[in-house]
C-alpha cells in the first residue's frame, strides 16, 4: 500500500487511546491538513511524497504513478514549477548554432514571449493559454514573424519534455493553431528601376547593385567578397563569406546556411566590377570568424567604407541606401520631427536578388540552378518563393514549337490566315 492516513497510525500499541472514527488512533498531526499521503520513490530511487484532502483523488494519483514508473513515462510532479523564462534562458545557453542566431531567438523571446509567458511555470502552461497569447501577437506582428516566434516556444517546451519536466508541449495540441504562413507575392523591381538606384548610389558603392542583381549575392556576402574570390577570365565568383553583426561587432562568417557556393560571373557584371576595383583598390581588413572572440581572418575585401573598415550593414541601409531610394522616389521622403524613413522591408537590399531570380526565370533557367546561385539548401523554397515569376506553360508551349518549327513567332502570323495555301 502506498496511500497513507495522515491522521491516524496504521499500527496502534494496545495502551493507545483511540477516536471515535473506526476506533483509530490519532497522530499528533490529527486534523492538521490533508489527509491522505502517498509515497513513492522515483525513477532516479528517490523517496517522494504528496499529500491529499480526498482519498479517492490520492488513490488516482498512485495509480498514476505506479503506471508511469512502470512504462518509463515518469515525470516529476514538481519538475514543470521552474519559470518559462528561467528554463528558456538554460536552454538558449546549450544550443550549439550560430551567436548570430543565439542574439535573434533571445531578443524574440525577451520582446515578444517573456512578457506574458515569461513568469509562468512550465506546468501552468496550457493550450489554452499559450492560444491567447498567440492570438495576441497576431494583432501586431506578421503572420510568418508570428509562425516564427511560435517554433522557437515550441523548441524550447519540446526540450522540456524531453528534460521529463513536463508531460506534452502545448504548443503541439491540436486546439492551438499557429496562423497561417502570408502569402504576399514578391514584385520584383524593373531594370529601370535597378539602374536608377544604382546611379543615386555613391560612386564608390555603385557596383554593390551589379552583384545583387547580377549575381543574387545577399547584402553580407557583398560586403564579405574580397578580390581573392574574383576569377575575371573563366567568369566566376567564389562566395565564401559575409560580414555579419553579432553583438555589436562585425565578424566574418561563412556564407548562410554554412554552404560557399560558386556563381557565374556574366560578362556585363564582370565589367562593371573590374572598373570598380580599378577606381578603389581591394583594402584588407581582419575581423574575428563567426563571433566576436573568434580567430582572427583577413581578406582583401571589395567594398570598404570611407575609413577602409569592413562595410556595416545598419550604417550602409540608413546613410547609403535609403537616401538613395528616397531620390529615386522608391520610398517617400523622411518622416516626422526625428527625420526617419518609415519601415520598407519590401524596398531592402535584398529586392536586387529577387530581381536576379525574375530575370533568370523569365529567360528559362530551372529552378534546380536558380537555387544554386541564390545558395538555397532547398530547391522546393526556391519554386515557393518565385513560382508566380515563371513563364506560364501557354508561354513556353508557343515558344518552344516557333524555335523547333523554324517559323514566326504566333504575334507575327498574317492576320488573313485564311489565304494561306493549307494542304
Amino acid at each position: 500500500m502506498t496511500v497513507y492516513d495522515r491522521w491516524h497510525r496504521s499500527r496502534p500499541k494496545p495502551e493507545d487511546s483511540k477516536c471515535s472514527e473506526h476506533k483509530k488512533v490519532p497522530t499528533a498531526e490529527h486534523g492538521v491538513g490533508e489527509r491522505w499521503q502517498v509515497r513513492w520513490r522515483d525513477d532516479t530511487g528517490q523517496q517522494r511524497k504528496k499529500n491529499f484532502e480526498r482519498k479517492a483523488d490520492a488513490d488516482r494519483f498512485d495509480a498514476k504513478v505506479q503506471s508511469d514508473l512502470a512504462a518509463g513515462t515518469y515525470v516529476d510532479p514538481d519538475a514543470g514549477k521552474i519559470t518559462l523564462r528561467e528554463y528558456g534562458d538554460r536552454w538558449l545557453s546549450a544550443q550549439t548554432f550560430e551567436e548570430s542566431t543565439r542574439e535573434s531567438v533571445a531578443l524574440r523571446f525577451r520582446l515578444h514571449v517573456y512578457p506574458e509567458l515569461g513568469g509562468r511555470e512550465l506546468r501552468s502552461l496550457r493550450p489554452s493559454v499559450i492560444q491567447a497569447w498567440t492570438r495576441g501577437l497576431q494583432k501586431v506582428l506578421a503572420p510568418n514573424y508570428v509562425r516564427t516566434i511560435f517554433a522557437n516556444l515550441s523548441a524550447v517546451l519540446t526540450a522540456a519534455v524531453d528534460d521529463g519536466l513536463i508531460v506534452k508541449n502545448p504548443c503541439r495540441s491540436g486546439s492551438v493553431k499557429p496562423p497561417a504562413p502570408g502569402r504576399r507575392r514578391i514584385r520584383p523591381w524593373s531594370r529601370d528601376r535597378v539602374e536608377a538606384v544604382r546611379a543615386a548610389l555613391p560612386d564608390r558603392y555603385r557596383a554593390t547593385v551589379d552583384l545583387g542583381a547580377g549575381l543574387g549575392l545577399r547584402q553580407g556576402e557583398v560586403f564579405g567578397l574580397a578580390v581573392d574570390d574574383i576569377e575575371f577570365l573563366p567568369g566566376v565568383i567564389h562566395v565564401v563569406r559575409q560580414v555579419k553583426i553579432v553583438g555589436a561587432k562585425l565578424c566574418f562568417a561563412p556564407p548562410k546556411g554554412g554552404k560557399p557556393r560558386d556563381v557565374p560571373l556574366p560578362e556585363s557584371v564582370s565589367l562593371r566590377l573590374a572598373a570598380h576595383v580599378a577606381a578603389y583598390p581591394p583594402v584588407l581588413v581582419t575581423l574575428p570568424w563567426k563571433q566576436p572572440e573568434g580567430k582572427p581572418v583577413t581578406a582583401r575585401l571589395v567594398f570598404v567604407s570611407r575609413e577602409h573598415k569592413a562595410m556595416n550593414r545598419n550604417y550602409f541601409n540608413s546613410f547609403v541606401w535609403k537616401p538613395a531610394l528616397e531620390t529615386v522616389g522608391v520610398i517617400p521622403e523622411r518622416l516626422g520631427p526625428s527625420r526617419k524613413w518609415a519601415e520598407s522591408r519590401e524596398d531592402g537590399f535584398h529586392a536586387l536578388r529577387h530581381h536576379f531570380a525574375s530575370v533568370l526565370l523569365t529567360d528559362g533557367v530551372d529552378i534546380r540552378s536558380l537555387a544554386e546561385f541564390l545558395g538555397h539548401h532547398d530547391p522546393g523554397f526556391t519554386l515557393r518563393t518565385y513560382t508566380h515569376l515563371m513563364p506560364s506553360g501557354e508561354q513556353r508551349m508557343r515558344k518552344a514549337i516557333d524555335r523547333a518549327l523554324g517559323g514566326a513567332p504566333a504575334d507575327d502570323l498574317p492576320v488573313n490566315a485564311s489565304a494561306l495555301d493549307v494542304p
